[in-house]
């Protein structure tokens, strides 16, 4: 009997490996991308490469255990869940009160240290932020809503 039982785990592991979800990769940087719509120094492009893009952009750079299911549907919600929340690739489709929102929780998140989420650099070691980093990214954040609510003052009379 518990040889039926494994033998029926392995064969529904193996069938498992050819359902596979959508890879989250784009040809090119969208036209919505922040970079294209406001500065972003390089430390801060470097910052968000390495600790924010996989989830919360249209380009994931996929590591190798990303080809090993369940572990992909596993990594394809957290980009999924990522991307809902702030998606760095459309943040210029966003209304101006949404796009200031989204840095203000980008500022809280690295205030209050709640991103990069822990399950994500339990393996991308370099995704955890240095002080300066997170000061770095704070401060750009902050630049790029005093831009957005200065171009968009009437808009922000309403709050």
């Amino acid at each position: 009997m518990l040889r039926k039982i494994l033998l029926g785990l392995l064969v529904g592991l193996v069938v498992i490996q050819f359902i596979r979800p959508v890879k989250n990769e784009a040809a090119e940087m969208s036209a919505n991308d922040i970079e294209k719509h406001y500065e972003v120094p390089d430390n801060v492009k470097a910052t968000l490469k390495k600790a924010c893009r996989d989830c919360h952009s249209n380009n994931t750079e996929y590591p190798w255990y990303s080809q090993i299911q369940p572990a992909a549907w596993w990594m394809d919600g957290h980009v999924q869940d990522g991307k809902k929340h702030f998606n760095l690739s459309e943040f210029a489709s966003y209304p101006p009160k949404k796009a200031d929102h989204k840095l203000e929780e980008l500022i809280e998140s690295q205030q209050d240290h709640w991103m990069p989420l822990e399950s994500y650099t339990w393996i991308h070691k370099d995704a955890i932020l240095s002080q300066s980093e997170k000061q770095a990214l704070i401060d750009w954040a902050s630049g790029v809503r005093t831009e957005i609510q200065t171009a968009h003052a009437i808009d922000f009379l309403d709050k």
